[in-house]
């Protein structure tokens, strides 16, 4: 039996975590506070189709289920749900092709646009899919997390499991890249 949403809302995360340990039904709360922000999250690090995202995603679903024991409630949940969704998309697309470029979206705070539904403007956001695809993949990685899904300097460091200080030298490094591709353009 499913878990009402309403009463999934209600629960705090180390409380779903808990329930879920001894009631298989409320691991489906996780999956409905995270499935949609993660599923976001692959399609813009892979550019992957809606199907695929979808294929992912039950992967890392089924990654979380079986190690949902060796989560610290110390943690915050989100940034162990990303990393594992994180490890499970580049696993699968390094499986698929070695040479595919991945990633997508654009960097706001780059490119100074605010989108809309103007031609324009999405001629703009598909320039900046291309640039973000041509960034190296380790600066793609911290661009997306930081911009796309708002994630501060400690969420990204446990996320990729690298130091803070390595998050803000990439991220730095990442925005200049995008700079001077995008300056290549204009």
């Amino acid at each position: 039996m499913l878990i009402p949403r309403d009463i999934c809302d209600q629960l705090a995360d180390d409380k779903m975590v808990a329930l879920s340990l001894k009631d298989m039904d409320y691991f489906n709360c996780i999956v409905l506070k995270y499935s949609d922000r993660l599923a976001r999250y692959i399609k813009r690090i892979s550019g992957a189709s809606d199907q695929e995202v979808e294929d992912v995603l039950q992967d890392a679903f089924v990654k979380i289920w079986k190690n949902l024991n060796e989560y610290r409630s110390g943690l915050k949940l989100s940034s162990w749900l990303y990393r594992i969704v994180h490890n499970v998309t580049i696993s699968r697309w390094r499986k698929i092709s070695t040479h595919q470029k991945a990633f997508t979206e654009g960097v706001n705070e780059i490119i100074k646009v605010n989108y809309d539904d103007s031609d324009e403007n999405e001629s703009q956001e598909e320039q900046v899919h291309e640039l973000i695809q041509q960034l190296d993949a380790k600066y793609r990685d911290v661009v997306i997390l930081k911009y796309f899904e708002s994630m501060n300097y400690e969420e990204i460091s446990d996320i990729l499991k690298i130091p803070e200080g390595t998050v803000a030298i990439r991220l730095n490094r990442g925005r200049k890249a995008l700079k001077t591709l995008l300056d290549k353009r204009t």
